[in-house]
């Protein structure tokens, strides 16, 4: 299945809706996007993922470097997680960085 995204930008919050598979391939054209956001000044993330069927190293690795390049304080929300992409992200741990729902 190919990778699909889109951004929406409303005052302080960034919605991208993910649609797809994450992986290598895709990975970088979701940090261009957060570069995108974060040079938006967003405070918050909010990533749509429940057309997302699979998130690899790389897709957790976007989500570390979205933490990163967010200001302090920046709230990512996970929304619409499937079972096994939450399954990647909570091995890792990096489920206590963010919100899940």
């Amino acid at each position: 299945m190919s990778f699909r995204m889109k951004m929406n930008v409303e005052g302080d919050t960034a919605t991208i809706r993910l649609a797809g598979e994450l992986d290598g391939s895709s990975a970088p054209e979701l940090n261009e996007l957060v570069s995108q956001a974060v040079g938006r000044q967003v405070g918050k993330l909010v990533l749509l993922l429940d057309e997302l069927t699979y998130m690899s190293s790389a897709g957790v690795r976007c989500l570390v470097f979205a933490h990163q390049k967010l200001p302090r304080g920046s709230e990512i929300t996970l929304v619409g997680t499937k079972p096994e992409v939450a399954e990647t992200i909570r091995l890792t741990g990096f489920d206590r960085s963010i919100v899940m729902q």
